[in-house]
């Protein structure tokens, strides 16, 4: 039988890793292990894809381009041309010269239900963008079931056409250092997210504010990027604060792998409190290290049901505050049991054969 090919737009690899490159390495390199498909990406820094692709049936083509425009609107449809791609996979946009069947993962669409957190110029654009490149794509993929049903209000994507591939978790298995002596903390809450007005930091400081987690020796600690996106009220709360109570939250942005897990592992209490997530991954990377986990009940994060009761309304302060109270006592906290059911929900193994099994199905059409 000859094999399905697939050409990975994977230029994502050339900046910075985000969600997109965990999602393309996870599911990829479970699919490619599979005997009729056939993988090959594409970037401008190929050895750097190689030293994350290291499964020596990968192909590999380098992209001539970093501009945007020409990758989508000449290099990319010149290639799938020349190699006879049967399938060609993108992240949100496809070119607009179609050689062969197009897959595109459209992670959320967020900017469309809640308008008030993004600036006019992004949902503008990236409407009309997101949207055309959904009618011409034939197989659409999501991460959650929230993502999925957006997608077939807004853009009118036919069940048969959407496919769910969620991010999975994996497992750290790298070296840990001790943050706590490194940084002087003794007990700290964490939250992991950049900082935007929907990541919703300013509940949680005001419910460590108010439960006094302060005297009893606890900090709070944020880690992600600080200034991508204004943050009034934030600022305005936590400028309000007495340099005592300021003292008591750190932040770190671009911490080395080790220190992230390692904040994860030590850390008494791991709180999510997102407004909105197309999926949401730092609450399954903290229950995977054994960390206690509050995390939001809201869009996304509701598939996360084997929190059960860790579960909260990030609107409802009472709530949390009452939450963080019996948590940071709970000596029966179910860290194996949520550890299991998360890890059979989300693994790149199902995953991949999940998605296959859709490919395979949709090529004979």
């Amino acid at each position: 039988m000859r094999k399905i090919k697939i050409f990975v737009d994977a230029h994502v690899f050339d900046d910075t890793y985000q969600g997109t490159t965990t999602y393309i390495k996870g599911i990829y390199s479970e699919l490619v292990k599979l005997p009729d498909f056939e993988i090959t990406l594409a970037a401008c820094n190929i050895d750097k894809l190689k030293l994350e692709f290291t499964n020596p049936l990968f192909q590999f083509i380098q992209l001539p381009s970093r501009s945007k425009l020409k990758r989508l609107a000449v290099d990319i449809p010149k290639l799938i041309k020349q190699h006879s791609f049967d399938y060609a996979h993108f992240q949100y946009i496809t070119p607009l010269k179609k050689e062969c069947k197009y897959i595109n993962t459209i992670h959320d669409l967020l900017f469309i239900q809640y308008p008030n957190y993004f600036p006019f110029k992004y949902r503008f654009v990236n409407y009309f963008t997101f949207r055309l490149s959904a009618m011409r794509s034939d197989i659409i993929c999501t991460v959650s079931e929230y993502s999925k049903k957006n997608l077939q209000k807004f853009f009118h994507i036919k069940e048969q056409n959407l496919v769910l591939t969620p991010n999975a978790v994996d497992e750290y298995t790298g070296e840990f250092n001790d943050v706590k002596t490194k940084y002087s903390i003794q007990k700290y809450i964490l939250y992991v997210s950049r900082f935007e007005p929907r990541k919703n930091h300013k509940l949680l400081l005001e419910a460590f504010v108010e439960l006094g987690l302060m005297d009893t020796g606890y900090k709070l600690v944020f880690i992600g990027r600080y200034k991508d996106v204004a943050n009034t009220t934030y600022e305005e709360y936590y400028n309000s604060l007495s340099q005592d109570l300021k003292s008591s939250v750190m932040y770190f942005e671009n911490l080395p792998t080790s220190e992230l897990y390692s904040f994860y592992k030590q850390a008494d209490l791991f709180v999510y409190p997102s407004l909105a997530e197309g999926f949401g991954i730092p609450p399954l990377e903290a229950a995977m290290l054994n960390c206690k986990v509050l995390c939001s009940n809201q869009t996304a994060l509701a598939d996360f049901d084997f929190f059960g009761t860790n579960l909260f309304d990030p609107h409802n302060i009472e709530e949390l505050k009452s939450k963080i109270s019996y948590n940071l006592a709970n000596e029966n906290y179910p860290y194996q049991e949520i550890k299991l059911a998360a890890m059979k929900k989300y693994n790149w193994n199902s995953i991949a054969e999940n998605f296959g099994n859709a490919l395979r199905k949709h090529i004979t059409l």
